[in-house]
């Protein structure tokens, strides 16, 4: 499915990050697991590569630093001879991040949404700009259901845990991102499409999870390859005349 293509998984030693390099490989492509953590990033790459006989590289990269993203395309086309696609997964955030409402400062709010959606508009915009000039290629960006609905703050109940308002406005902001710079370079042969999916399972408290559970058709929760499918079909020719679009993986949580 993705055989001979290059592809850049931005934050790619994260959770979804290093499950998509991985899918990315065994669908026949090359990962490029990009990260601010260069070991991290080695490390997931090395474990991919030893699966999928090295269809997977590592470099590190600053999704919040002109210079950085600008320096890395560069090395990857460099080493590559082509980039084909960017996920845009990374997920930069203060260490405030995930305070309840009345909690968050304004210093906070500001910080991260600019760390996040600055990070997913600064990936695209240099990539797109890259493959205008090279010919085209596809840009993936992740948002999430909290993008598309308001919060369901019942399931929150008897947890720690709360639904961060910077993440609301980000991910919603990342779908209208989507869509403008697949209008921006319609015609130049670059595909923009955004992925939405519901809650990933991480060690998450019980209460939660049964609540969240509940909302959903058949698994609920869902684990980083359950996005994988709908992620390699974007990325792969397949979808080729598939632009502006956000797909929703999330067994119904959102109806």
């Amino acid at each position: 499915m993705l055989r001979g293509k290059v592809i850049v998984v931005a934050g790619g030693a994260g959770l979804l990050g290093s499950s998509f390099a991985r899918s990315i490989a065994e669908a026949g492509g090359t990962a490029v697991v990009a990260d601010i953590d260069a070991g991290a990033a080695t490390r997931v790459a090395e474990d991919v590569a030893s699966v999928y006989s090295g269809r997977s590289d590592a470099a590190p990269v600053d999704v919040t630093d002109k210079n950085s993203v600008s320096a890395f395309i560069g090395d990857v086309h460099k080493r590559h001879g082509r980039i084909d696609a960017v996920v845009n997964s990374a997920y930069p955030r203060n260490r405030n991040y995930g305070r309840k409402l009345e909690d968050v400062t304004y210093a906070d709010f500001c910080e991260n949404v600019n760390l996040h959606l600055g990070g997913y508009f600064l990936i695209a915009q240099q990539f797109g700009v890259f493959f205008r000039e090279h010919g085209g290629g596809n840009i993936i960006n992740m948002s999430s259901i909290y993008g598309v609905t308001a919060p369901r703050f019942e399931v929150y109940a008897g947890t720690t845990m709360t639904m961060p308002v910077e993440y609301a406005a980000i991910k919603a902001a990342v779908i209208h991102l989507t869509r403008y710079f697949a209008q921006y370079f319609k015609g130049a042969g670059i595909r923009v499409n955004c992925l939405s999916p519901g809650g990933i399972l991480d060690q998450q408290p019980a209460d939660f999870l049964r609540q969240y559970n509940a909302h959903c058709n058949e698994k609920g929760m869902l684990d980083p390859r359950d996005i994988a499918g709908v992620l390699c079909f974007l990325l792969s020719d397949a979808s080729k005349f598939i632009t502006g679009q956000n797909f929703v993986v999330d067994d119904g949580w959102s109806l």
